[in-house]
């Protein structure tokens, strides 16, 4: 692996791409610091210390503390994915953007056009939300705002759109000038910012006695193997053999070597967690825009948070039984958890859907002369390879949000603050793995491709003397 790493130096155009990817992360972490112009700093980090997790903790992780902080990239990224969600939804029912996907380079072009255009609307949308939910803070005795009214509304709706969109064309440019994807390395770097104030807040609840010594071991365990499970669910795959035909080319047979057709147990990666944090984030903004004072929103926030218990099933549990030993099962099968577990099995299978069709997988095989030894081509191949995809995926998609959901589970079982249980596993584990193994896959290929040897250096088979 070292010298993998020195090879990265040799190859100028990687290495230029390297040091692109760094330079804007760097003007990413940056303006996650320059506040919106209006906002009380000093009363924003008191609050900000008392805070914890809840979906509002998930908003922050997403954007490295942006959110909390009202900064000009307080909502980061996630505008943009919400935009990206509800256009491939209306791929799949709208036929003219269906033509379009299937256009090629062009029709994704007009698509991600639709797509910025989304992101700036729900931007303004969910900004303007935002904006009144700092005001209301301000009859908690946290001055937040130090000027509310409308102009202060506009002035912090305009300037957060204008920060997302510029993290959206940042991301662009990752992806087209750096190495990774951008959009995705954006999100990777607010969660990881995030890490030094965990470390942080365990030091100080250690030295307060909140932490023992056999919690820290506990924590260190679960991060180990779910940091295991996380890349065993990202990598494992399903092979499918594949036969090719033989084929005479002069006077030589070529052709008729076994493979495989890798068929991935999440071939989603980590969009189904992204996308359902994404949809159940519009509750929320809808609940800032009614006001903190109305009851209706008062409900909402209460059905949207993960750490609500379940009253109408507390009030059933007879008064002599452990109240206490049955608050973690409450509060696990809460509305939240149980609306985030179903949205990201959805979202599993559709996302699915959408990026793998066994019809062109078929269709290409057949094209190609291979076939599956005991399948007849075309349609039952394509019913084969479907069949064998949606039994994987049920497994994948319950293991993902299984894992979503453990810095809930560990914040509640062990009482350790959300910022530290949500380098547990949970959404941001899975996208730190999941962009991480992406990333230096995009690396190996550029080293291999020049002939220099990737992080996992090859072995030769057994009984042949080449690689």
């Amino acid at each position: 692996m070292i010298k993998a790493f020195q090879s990265i130096m040799n190859i100028p155009d990687l290495r230029r791409r390297i040091l692109y990817t760094l330079f804007f992360l760097v003007i990413f972490r940056l303006g996650a610091h320059i506040p919106v112009p209006g906002i009380n700093t000093v009363a924003i980090q008191q609050m900000a210390e008392t805070g914890g997790g809840g979906l509002f903790g998930l908003l922050d992780m997403f954007s490295g503390g942006a959110f909390k902080q009202l900064t000009v990239f307080a909502l980061g990224i996630m505008p943009y994915i919400s935009a990206s969600i509800i256009l491939q939804l209306l791929t799949v029912v709208i036929p003219s953007l269906e033509r379009l996907a299937k256009e090629g380079d062009q029709g994704r072009k007009v698509l991600t056009r639709y797509t910025r255009y989304g992101t700036i609307v729900l931007t303004a949308f969910q900004a303007y939300g935002l904006a009144m939910y700092a005001e209301s803070m301000n009859s908690t005795g946290h001055m937040i705002v130090m000027n509310p009214g409308f102009g202060f509304r506009l002035m912090f709706m305009i300037t957060v759109t204008a920060g997302t969109a510029f993290l959206m064309w940042l991301g662009e440019q990752i992806t087209e000038r750096g190495i990774g994807n951008g959009i995705s390395l954006l999100i990777f770097a607010g969660i990881i910012a995030r890490m030094p104030m965990a470390v942080t807040t365990a030091i100080q609840e250690f030295n307060l006695g909140q932490l023992s010594i056999f919690k820290i071991v506990i924590i260190l365990a679960l991060f180990a193997l779910i940091s295991a499970g996380v890349v065993l669910l990202t990598q494992g795959q399903r092979k499918l053999p594949i036969q090719h035909a033989q084929r005479v080319v002069g006077r030589r047979v070529v052709g008729g070597t076994p493979t495989y057709l890798p068929l991935k147990i999440n071939h989603a990666g980590v969009i189904p967690v992204i996308f359902a944090s994404s949809i159940l984030i519009f509750p929320s903004t809808i609940a800032n825009l009614l006001g903190s004072n109305s009851s209706v929103a008062q409900f909402i926030q209460s059905f949207f948070n993960p750490y609500a218990e379940n009253m109408s099933l507390w009030r059933l549990v007879p008064t002599g039984y452990d109240r206490v030993g049955l608050l973690f099962f409450l509060k696990m099968i809460n509305p939240y958890n149980f609306m985030f577990v179903l949205a990201t099995v959805f979202f599993c299978y559709f996302y699915t859907a959408v990026t793998f069709n066994p019809v062109d997988v078929s269709e290409n095989l057949k094209k190609y002369g291979a076939f599956v030894p005991g399948v007849r081509p075309g349609k039952p191949t394509s019913d084969m390879i479907d069949k064998i995809l949606t039994r994987i995926t049920l497994p994948g998609a319950f293991a993902l949000a299984f894992i979503a959901i453990v810095p809930e589970a560990v914040t509640i079982m062990l009482g350790v603050p959300y910022i530290i249980s949500s380098f547990l596993g949970g959404t941001g584990l899975i996208i730190v793995v999941g962009v991480a193994l992406d990333t230096m896959k995009q690396i190996e290929s550029h080293l291999i491709m020049r002939h220099y040897e990737g992080f996992v250096p090859q072995r030769p088979l057994k009984g042949r003397g080449n690689w």
